[in-house]
């Protein structure tokens, strides 16, 4: 299967430590490989160093300054870029994506993006036409991407799993 990366573009004061969190937890629980971020968001590397230590994986996160130059490098190694949007070709479009068998970027972002963003991009999706989070526009695209494989994917070297339960929390100790 090809590489899956994440890029989160946009920063909401107040809101968004949080959210980049969320993103990259869900980047990782649902297939990607790594996250890009821009600006200086040393705990979420430390926040997902501690994740794959205690759950296993090895989701990578990657501090960047420049989305351009992460978007200009991954089109250089003949990858796919993703941009979720509300305002984007429906959903259905992943399928296409999948069969191109290429690294996907899916890009991201918090506020406004940039316009030049979708002249970028090679696809510009929306998992729906009405307002939505990143988050869970992030979640809905890896899980149709993957055909809901990641769910079961097994993370090595976890000290951590859960068991299923009908009745409440079940965590094991590896």
């Amino acid at each position: 299967m090809s590489r899956v990366a994440v890029l989160r573009i946009g920063y909401r004061l107040v809101r968004d430590d949080r959210i980049t969190t969320h993103v990259a937890l869900v980047a990782r629980a649902f297939g990607a490989d790594s996250i890009y971020t821009v600006g200086s968001e040393e705990n979420l590397i430390e926040k997902i160093r501690a994740l794959n230590n205690r759950w296993g994986g090895d989701f990578q996160v990657e501090l960047t300054d420049d989305w351009r130059d992460i978007i200009k490098q991954w089109k250089t190694a003949a990858g796919l870029v993703v941009h979720l949007t509300m305002y984007g070709m429906d959903i259905g479009a992943v399928e296409e994506i999948r069969l191109k068998n290429k690294d996907v970027l899916v890009v991201v972002g918090a506020e406004k993006v940039p316009r030049r963003l979708y002249g970028l991009a090679d696809y510009n999706i929306a998992v729906g036409h009405q307002p939505h989070s990143e988050v869970s526009a992030l979640a809905v695209f890896l899980d149709r991407y993957f055909k809901g494989k990641e769910l079961g994917k097994e993370f090595q070297d976890a000290k951590m799993k859960i068991l299923p339960s009908a009745g409440g929390k079940n965590v094991i100790q590896l």
